[in-house]
C-alpha cells in the first residue's frame, strides 16, 4: 500500500504556485496537486473568493493576495514565498481574463491594455520575478488557449493576448534550459468554467453559448477542469521530464478538426 501510495503522489515535497487559483481551471489545478502531495501556494484578487479556496484545499494551501498585473503585488507575492523559506518546483502561471466579446469596432484602449496587462504583462512579470525562487529542474507551466488558434469573433485581444505568451513561453524553454528549468504552454479547450459562461451578454444565453462551444469539439461535450488540472500534472511531473517549449492541447480535439 505504502509503495502504491508514493506512485499516486506524484509531487510529494514538490511546492507549487498557481495564480489565478480562486476558481475553474486554477482552482482545480490546486486541488489535484495537493491530492498529489504538493504544499500550493495560490494567489488571486478577492480575499473572499482565497479564504474560500483555502477553506477546501485545507492545510496545504497558502493563499496570497494578489493583482499580477501588479508589479508591487507580484514582488509581494515572491517575497512570501521567500520568507517562508522555501523554493518553487512547479509554477503554473494561470491568472487571465478577457474583456468582452467586443469586435474591433467596439475596442477601447482600456480593453486593450486590460486584456494584455493580465494576460501578457502579469504572466512575463510572475515569471521574472519567480525566477529566483525557481529549483532547478523546475517546471512551468503557462495556461494558454485553443482561442489563440482560431479567429474567433469578439475575442482580438484576448486570443492574441494568449498567442503572445505562448511565443514567449518557447523562448523562455531555450533561455532557462541551461538550470534544467521545463516550461509549457497547456491550451484548455471550451472548458466548463465561469469563465466560459461569463461570456454570455446575458445570463439567458448561456445554455445557447455553452451549446455553440460543445458543437466545435469532436468529444461533443465540454471539458472539465478537473481534465485540465491532469495535463497539469503531467507537464509537473518527472513523467514530462523530457518535455520543453511545447504545447499540450486539452481541448477534445477541437484545434485538430481544423486544420
Amino acid at each position: 500500500m505504502r509503495q502504491e501510495e508514493e506512485i499516486m503522489s506524484v509531487l510529494r515535497s514538490k511546492v507549487a504556485l498557481i495564480t489565478g487559483a480562486t476558481s475553474g481551471i486554477g482552482l482545480a489545478i490546486a486541488t489535484r496537486f495537493v491530492t498529489e502531495g504538493a504544499q500550493v501556494y495560490i494567489t488571486g484578487r478577492r480575499r473572499a473568493e482565497l479564504d474560500t479556496a483555502v477553506g477546501q484545499l485545507g492545510p496545504a494551501a497558502t493563499a496570497i493576495q494578489g493583482d499580477v498585473s501588479n508589479l508591487d503585488d507580484l514582488d509581494r507575492i515572491f517575497e512570501r514565498i521567500s520568507a517562508d523559506g522555501r523554493g518553487l518546483d512547479v509554477l503554473v502561471a494561470n491568472a487571465g481574463g478577457a474583456v468582452g466579446p467586443l469586435t474591433i469596432e467596439d475596442l477601447t484602449p482600456a480593453d486593450f491594455d486590460s486584456d494584455f496587462g493580465i494576460n501578457v504583462r502579469g504572466t512575463v512579470f510572475t515569471i521574472q520575478k519567480a525566477l529566483p525562487l525557481l529549483r532547478e529542474g523546475a517546471s512551468v507551466i503557462v495556461t494558454g488557449s485553443s482561442s489563440a488558434s482560431k479567429g474567433r469573433l469578439g475575442l482580438g485581444t484576448y486570443s492574441a493576448s494568449k498567442a503572445a505568451i505562448r511565443q514567449f513561453a518557447r523562448v523562455w524553454a531555450t533561455e532557462l534550459a541551461p538550470r534544467g528549468i521545463r516550461v509549457n504552454t497547456l491550451v484548455p479547450g471550451p472548458t466548463e468554467t465561469p469563465g466560459l459562461k461569463g461570456l454570455a451578454a446575458d445570463p439567458a444565453e448561456v445554455k445557447a453559448l455553452l451549446d455553440a462551444e460543445v458543437s466545435k469539439v469532436p468529444l461533443g461535450r465540454l471539458g472539465q477542469p478537473s481534465e485540465i488540472a491532469s495535463a497539469a500534472l503531467f507537464l509537473a511531473s518527472d513523467q514530462a521530464s523530457f518535455v520543453t517549449g511545447g504545447e499540450l492541447f486539452a481541448d477534445g480535439g477541437e484545434i485538430g478538426a481544423m486544420l
